[in-house]
């Protein structure tokens, strides 16, 4: 299994609340940690604990944080040797954690120079892979870019379109094969007017599991510790199945398991399950800590 992931890289700065801040409001936080993220990274990392060859194509600053974000994806199997280097600092994202929901705030940084050059230099890995994941977090060109060359190669486009931005819906839609929503983005991407009547379409419903094909299919039971990355986990963990071969809804349970794993853990990529978690799970000889 050969697995491309064209997307973010960010240093996450976690911040956990009792509860959202309201106007003119100051709120103490319960905590703050750091944690690699980046909806592009935290799908690689997911690819790569699930047993593909990942590799991740991106940006990050040339500094600190750019720096350990690549030792990271090293640390975690994933091919780092396409993530270039461009002016401007690391991408950020602040994730507000209640008990509740996660809100993130995410402040580009180099994220914002990935483009159509970095997936033209990446097109011959690309056009090689089974599957080819993308998001929402860069730029329309690049991502419509890195689509096409899947698409030369035979390889699968599993789009995730979050957060949605209307050009980069226009530009890639026409090119995927799966498209990966919840409720709110897919009337947004609908709002966009985007010819999206030929791809698969995979609705998360967050505790009530995932819908595809038309078919409901149910979560597993999960202890809430941090949200952050389970729809990443969930993405990176379709991917794969598809990879390997399974139908859709076959490969959108093997995601609701990775998914249900990943909310048990703080922090985006150190959350992403393994390969052995999500088949324990999925064979009934573990389960994800109940709610």
């Amino acid at each position: 299994m050969k697995v491309v992931s064209f997307g973010s890289l960010n240093c996450d700065l976690s911040i956990w609340l009792h509860r959202l801040p309201g106007p003119d409001e100051t709120l103490r936080a319960d905590k703050m940690e750091s944690f690699a993220g980046g909806k592009g990274a935290n799908q690689a990392t997911a690819a790569a604990r699930l047993g593909a060859e990942a590799h991740m194509v991106g940006c990050v600053g040339d500094d600190d944080r750019g720096r350990w974000l690549r030792g990271v994806l090293d640390s975690n199997g994933v091919d780092a040797s396409l993530v270039r280097t461009a002016d401007g600092p690391t991408g950020t994202a602040v994730p507000l954690i209640t008990p509740d929901e996660v809100s993130i705030i995410v402040v580009a940084g180099a994220n914002a120079s990935t483009g159509a050059a970095d997936a033209e230099a990446a097109a011959e890995v690309i056009a090689s892979a089974d599957v080819l994941l993308l998001q929402g977090e860069v730029a329309a060109a690049g991502a419509r870019r890195a689509a096409q060359a899947a698409r030369s190669g035979g390889a699968s486009v599993v789009f995730n379109p979050a957060p949605v931005d209307p050009f980069l819906v226009e530009a890639v839609a026409p090119l995927a094969d799966v498209l990966v929503m919840n409720r709110a983005e897919q009337s947004q991407v609908a709002a966009t007017g985007a010819d999206t009547a030929h791809c698969r379409t995979v609705l998360t419903l967050g505790g009530l599991g995932a819908q595809a094909d038309g078919v409901v299919i149910p979560p597993y039971p999960a202890r809430v510790v941090d949200p952050t990355g389970a729809g990443d986990a969930f993405c990176g963990a379709l991917g794969v199945a598809l990879a390997e071969g399974r139908v859709l809804i076959e490969a959108v349970r093997f995601a609701n398991a990775a998914g249900a794993l990943a909310v048990s853990v703080p922090g985006a990529q150190p959350s992403m399950p393994t390969r052995a978690a999500v088949q324990s799970l999925l064979e009934g000889r573990g389960e994800a800590p109940a709610r």
